[in-house]
């Protein structure tokens, strides 16, 4: 385990990845989710997206919501966009950091966003473009980097083939998506190195989902690899409209204990968090996927 970095960049993607795949929440407690999460410690925050309102209505207020926000000049605060003019409105909203995706699975590009994954390719060179000519940084996202729910297997040599063309067009990073929670340890391992092969020096983070299970398998296995950044979702949140039975994101305050097991800094007070996974669970009116949400840390004793 010589290659466990010694800390490790946790993106909050709650208010993002998590609110798109429940029923609208008002903007007022979209605003009051991400600013909890900014007294956690975590250094980075996916906050909106700026979609279409008929293809995630439930971003259909990001202007609003980024408007709404008190910002905490010690955080990073991302949008993710799906295309130019998506980029555009990012921009003109202030943001510093975006992220565009494009899935490795056909089907679930043209189901996402109604593009081959080639155009969409094209589409993000010029994103990235107007993001460098404004001093804004961009990474490129490869969706179902692990396996598509229509199409199944995924060869591994056509996710990296993507990112290899998103580093050519100037992408800042690359994050490789487990849309919908099909990775394994085995496919982190192999993926990971492959890339790495490719394009060694630029940086990589990895998101995942606890579809079936594996999620902070998948962590463990990108973190024993070196890899220093990593998606979660507080409470667990998340999913995607178009991956049928794509469950929550890996849940943030999971991640933070797991890594603190490892001796990993991430900077979150673990305990505020879990206050803002209740709260997060009290916005959305159901109960959260996370574990730890439920039975709280190891120090935790029964009284």
């Amino acid at each position: 385990m010589s290659d466990v970095p010694a800390r490790v960049v946790l993106r909050e993607v709650g208010p993002r990845d998590g609110l798109q795949n429940e029923p609208p929440v008002p903007t007022a407690q979209k605003i009051a989710l991400i600013e909890a999460l900014a007294q956690t410690g975590v250094g980075e925050i996916e906050a909106v997206s700026y979609t279409h309102p008929r293809a995630i209505p439930q971003m259909a207020d990001a202007a609003d919501v980024w408007a709404g926000v008190t910002r905490d000049p010690s955080i990073s605060y991302s949008a993710l966009v799906p295309n130019l003019v998506g980029a555009r409105r990012a921009l003109d909203a202030g943001f510093a950091d975006i992220e565009v995706v494009v899935s490795a699975s056909r089907t679930h590009n043209l189901r996402n966003i109604n593009r081959a994954p080639e155009e969409s390719m094209e589409a993000i060179a010029e994103v990235i473009a107007t993001a460098h000519a404004h001093d804004v940084r961009c990474q490129v996202i490869v969706a179902t980097a692990f396996g598509c729910p229509y199409e199944g297997e995924v060869p591994e040599e056509q996710v990296v083939g993507l990112a290899e063309r998103a580093v050519a067009f100037g992408a800042d990073s690359i994050c490789f998506g487990d849309t919908t929670g099909m990775g394994s340890p085995p496919r982190v391992t192999r993926l990971v190195g492959r890339f790495r092969d490719a394009c060694p020096d630029v940086a990589l983070a990895l998101h995942f989902h606890d579809t079936r299970g594996t999620g902070m398998a998948n962590l463990a296995a990108g973190l024993a690899l070196g890899v220093d950044r990593f998606d979660a979702s507080v409470g667990g949140l998340g999913g995607c409209p178009y991956a049928p039975g794509a469950s929550g994101n890996i849940a943030t305050e999971e991640a933070v204990y797991l890594l603190q097991e490892y001796g990993v800094e991430t900077g979150i007070d673990l305990d505020r968090l879990l206050e803002v996974a209740e709260f997060a669970q009290r916005i959305v009116g159901h109960e959260l996927p996370s574990g730890l949400l439920k039975a709280g840390p190891r120090t935790r004793l029964a009284r």
